[in-house]
């Protein structure tokens, strides 16, 4: 393949694999709980390099997902005992992030790893840090690592798909039937952040969390089905690639950048243009009322 096939590749499996997931954020009205936890991370990668020396394979998987379940498991904690949960999430969002800053600090020149490459990422540089086995290339470890964690988290959703979508809608009557509510409330979390460290490297933490919300909540307009919603929502997430690459050729800017630039612009297509939920077809069914309301009054 060829480096700008790699590069389009990379990006359209972060919005297949962080919109599908964000879309279950969305519905259960998570979004920013997967902004801290996209920023959190941060200190499960650190401390998997701390242990192993390394910032590729299982261990930053591990170590990130220990930390994103860590976050929700603080955030729940606070909530329960008075907090806001806004507040909540913003004392435990910016107290983990910032450890794993000041711990990047003793890592030093050892690894490239700084907090700008946390959260801008370069996704250009992809296509040069091969997979290499046995002397042979098989393509970027990025893509390995995003292709083996899309397909965990669509196995996860479709093995626990009636669950998810009774937890989601009520609660309530999920735990009455014997629902496992608790574990499938970690199992979105540990999720979503195999999600985040799998991207983390090429794109960062804004485009992630970008790709996280924004497809999710594109969806929400366009369909009030469970599983077209997530199947949009991934679709919206490579849409959202594809469009942002090509700015970021014709225009000359960064990619993730451009990319994070694209997945709003397409909000902004649906919020107005949504036959059910965008603003025009409101206004138009608005203008209906009235002339009907104007008829009846002059009968």
């Amino acid at each position: 393949m060829s480096y700008d096939a790699w590069i389009i590749l990379t990006g359209c499996l972060v919005g297949i694999t962080c919109g599908m997931t964000g879309a279950l954020l969305i519905l259960r009205k998570m979004a920013m709980l997967a902004d801290a936890i996209s920023h959190t991370v941060l200190l499960g990668i650190v401390l998997a390099f701390f242990v192993t020396q390394s910032l590729n394979g299982l261990p930053m998987l591990i170590g990130a997902a220990f930390v994103g379940v860590l976050t929700a498991v603080m955030v729940q904690a606070l909530d329960s005992s008075g907090v806001q949960s806004d507040a909540a999430i913003g004392v435990v969002f910016t107290s983990l992030f910032a450890l794993g800053v000041v711990l990047i600090s003793f890592v030093g020149d050892s690894v490239h790893l700084d907090v700008n490459h946390a959260l801008m990422g370069e996704i250009a540089f992809i296509p040069w840090d091969s997979l290499i086995i046995n002397g042979v290339s098989y393509g970027p470890t990025a893509v390995w690592m995003l292709g083996g964690v899309f397909l965990l988290n669509l196995l996860l959703i479709l093995i626990f798909y009636k669950e998810i979508k009774i937890s989601t809608f009520d609660s309530a009557m999920a735990i009455s039937i014997g629902v496992p509510v608790v574990f499938i409330h970690y199992m979105l979390m540990t999720m979503v952040s195999f999600s985040t460290v799998a991207s983390f490297d090429s794109v960062g933490a804004i485009l992630v969390v970008a790709m996280l919300i924004v497809p999710g909540a594109t969806a929400y307009l366009i369909t009030d089905r469970f599983g077209m919603m997530i199947i949009l929502s991934a679709i919206i997430g490579a849409a959202s690639s594809l469009l942002g690459y090509g700015m970021s050729i014709v225009f000359d800017v960064s990619i993730s950048g451009a990319m994070a630039v694209s997945t709003g612009i397409l909000f902004t297509a649906a919020f107005m243009l949504s036959p059910k939920h965008g603003m025009i077809a409101k206004w138009l069914r608005r203008k209906q009322m009235q002339q009907e309301q104007q008829q009846k009054a002059s009968v």
